[in-house]
């Protein structure tokens, strides 16, 4: 049977989380490359073998958006996912007018094909883009479930600076854990938070394991 062959628009976040829960164990697609927008440097690098599972020995390249058209023809891209947001309707419209142009489907997933099933209530803290407030809000609801006996933890998506395959799955419990991940400013602006306030935080690539 013939592999549908799939390129995964993102940037170094739910593309990862896509391809790990709809695409790593699928027989049936070929996930040829990632394309990275806005996170720097990330782009020449490889989605690790110890992340992309058996189908992928090799792990899955890692290529600037700049290039979606040479890699759709290249490649013979069947499907193009699109896989990150803090863009505009019309940003994701414009690219699957690329990737339609070359003859590739364009594909958005959706919350049934993406969701993990957890064991454990969730609250979920999202917004449209980067910047609206989700951290402090964040803060405040783990210290108002705290303050009413329950038991906290946070998980946040890592911020992928550094070696993917060291990131599969972090603990922050202490202030030495920051430093022993090596954490960027970044991130230690994120974490450092919440681990004064007594709670833990969970972060990695894989969602599914954490």
């Amino acid at each position: 049977m013939k592999r549908t062959r799939v390129l995964i628009m993102g940037a170094a976040g739910r593309d990862f989380h896509n391809f790990n829960v709809v695409f790593r164990n699928n027989p049936q697609y070929d996930v040829v490359a990632f394309t990275a927008a806005q996170i720097p440097n990330i782009e020449g690098r490889r989605y690790p073998p110890e992340l992309a599972g058996e189908l992928y020995p090799e792990g899955v390249p890692i290529y600037p958006e700049e290039e979606l058209e040479r890699l759709i023809e290249e490649y013979e891209i069947d499907q193009v996912v699109f896989s990150y947001s803090d863009v505009s309707h019309e940003h994701v419209m414009h690219a699957a007018a690329r990737a339609l142009a070359r003859g590739a489907d364009f594909r958005l997933l959706g919350a049934r094909a993406t969701m993990l099933r957890a064991q454990r209530p969730v609250i979920s803290v999202c917004a449209v883009r980067t910047g609206c407030g989700k951290s402090p809000a964040s803060r405040k609801i783990a210290r108002l479930l705290r303050e009413m006996g329950r038991r906290v933890v946070v998980v946040r998506h890592p911020m992928p600076y550094g070696d993917l395959s060291q990131q599969v799955v972090q603990r922050f419990e202490t202030l030495d854990d920051l430093r022993r991940y090596n954490c960027t400013i970044e991130e230690m602006e994120e974490y450092e938070p919440h681990v004064r306030n007594g709670v833990i935080v969970y972060a990695g690539v894989d969602y599914e394991r954490i």
